[in-house]
């Protein structure tokens, strides 16, 4: 039994609507699951070492439900164009270098540290349709000790010449990266990926519908992130009254694992439907959709009527990768939407909040809350509090997620071990 106890202020999701903030606590940490969180030392700990953060704040560590990998080396990058435009223009000619295994070394590693660095610790990720890069970030992943999901993305239709599989390569290879991969580890797990419906012929859902009841996988894809992707999507599956029904009739969505649907900015009635009865997540991507000029997603409508709804950077769509700065314009978007809509209601800073780490840790298990059960994956920021004017510890928060960086987080932690950026990094291109 190995407890150490950490003492700073607190501050967690107590509700959807509200944070819960303790002044000078203790986290008290067994083998990195916490056991306590106490107001006041107790007698039973008093004997344990405390390491000390002073004014720094504790707070659960981010989860990005939608990022893609490959897409690393874009952030920031044609962000004048419309979704096609970029797609065919950046992103297709850019994604098919990893076929390159030389490429995705020296690229995946500095998507891993990135992710650490900005206090992101469980991540769901798009990659590439190249079966030996794919293998090497599922690898990469399980060494740094990150949560991850990850797989092989799904392209055989509508696609470029140089950056297309066939049918029935793209089934066996998805069949065979999950088989290869499942059961590797407790914490870095298969999904899989059809890239968006437009991409993926009939037969080529069907056959994934297919491994996703075989191998109880999970499913994690595009979904109504713009009008035009929408009405091309039932252009192409007239049978379907919707882009959503599309992985329904096709079988994706029978597997245990996670249902992820990115953007769903535009859900129908039949959306809705599917994303309650399957149990699914959906992942607001605010820079993304702003970006691509998408549209934006209507997530406090969404919450209020009992949807899960995660974040996401979206990079390289997104221009960041800290899930900090997507709370902050998650809550700016739902305030413009707010302004013309008059029917929607803004998001505040405590749901944004919750939906990055609490909706989104809940995805890999019992992550995204600084209370007892929960595993120890933490962050400690400080420097946010200004000379001669003291703000309270959960606007030093706020203040964060609009104007800090990864030089305002102190201290890293996952399942309770000290993680150091840098040293990941070191050893993940040493050893790959």
């Amino acid at each position: 039994m190995a407890i150490t106890v950490y003492r700073g202020n607190i501050v967690t999701s107590e509700s959807l609507t509200k944070l819960k903030v303790i002044e000078n606590g203790y986290v008290v940490v067994e083998d990195g699951i916490i056991k306590a969180v106490l107001e006041e030392m107790t007698d039973e700990y008093r004997n344990y070492v405390v390491r000390n953060f002073g004014d720094g704040i504790i707070i659960p560590a981010f989860s990005d439900l939608h990022m893609h990998a490959p897409q690393f080396t874009e952030r920031g990058i044609g962000m004048d164009c419309l979704l096609f435009d970029w797609l065919n223009n950046f992103t297709f000619p850019q994604e098919s270098g990893f076929r390159d295994i030389e490429y995705a070394r020296k690229i995946y590693p500095q998507v891993i540290r990135e992710f650490l660095r900005h206090g992101t610790f469980q991540v769901n990720l798009f990659s590439t349709i190249h079966y030996d890069s794919c293998d090497l970030l599922f690898k990469l992943l399980m060494e740094s000790g990150m949560y991850a999901y990850s797989g092989k993305i799904n392209m055989d239709s509508n696609s470029p010449d140089y950056y297309v599989e066939s049918t029935e390569e793209s089934i066996s290879s998805t069949e065979r990266f999950i088989v290869e991969h499942q059961g590797l580890s407790d914490k870095v797990k298969p999904i899989i990926i059809p890239r968006f419906a437009p991409t993926c012929s009939l037969e080529l859902l069907k056959g994934l519908g297919e491994l996703a009841g075989k191998y109880d996988v999970g499913l994690h894809t595009h979904l109504v992130e713009s009008i035009a992707e929408a009405a091309w999507s039932k252009e192409l599956f007239p049978m379907c009254a919707s882009d959503g029904e599309i992985y329904e009739m096709t079988g994706l969505l029978q597997g245990n694992g996670p249902k992820i649907f990115a953007h769903v900015i535009f859900p129908t009635e039949v959306e809705e439907r599917i994303l309650k009865q399957y149990n699914c997540t959906s992942v607001h991507c605010p820079d993304a959709t702003t970006n691509i000029t998408a549209g934006i997603m209507p997530a406090s409508k969404m919450l209020d009527n009992g949807y899960s709804i995660a974040i996401g950077s979206d990079v390289g769509g997104g221009h960041f990768t800290g899930i900090y700065r997507q709370i902050s314009r998650a809550v700016q978007l739902s305030k413009m939407k707010e302004f013309y809509e008059e029917d929607y209601k803004r998001l505040i800073f405590a749901e944004a909040f919750y939906m990055a780490t609490v909706n989104g840790g809940k995805v890999f298990g019992n992550i995204g809350k600084i209370e007892p059960g929960y595993k120890f994956n933490a962050l400690v920021i400080d420097g946010m509090q200004d000379d001669g004017y003291k703000i309270t510890t959960e606007q030093c928060v706020e203040r964060f997620c609009y104007i800090g960086d990864d030089r305002n987080i102190v201290a890293r932690f996952i399942d309770g071990q000290f993680i150091d950026p840098e040293e990941v990094y070191k050893r993940l291109i040493e050893k790959y």
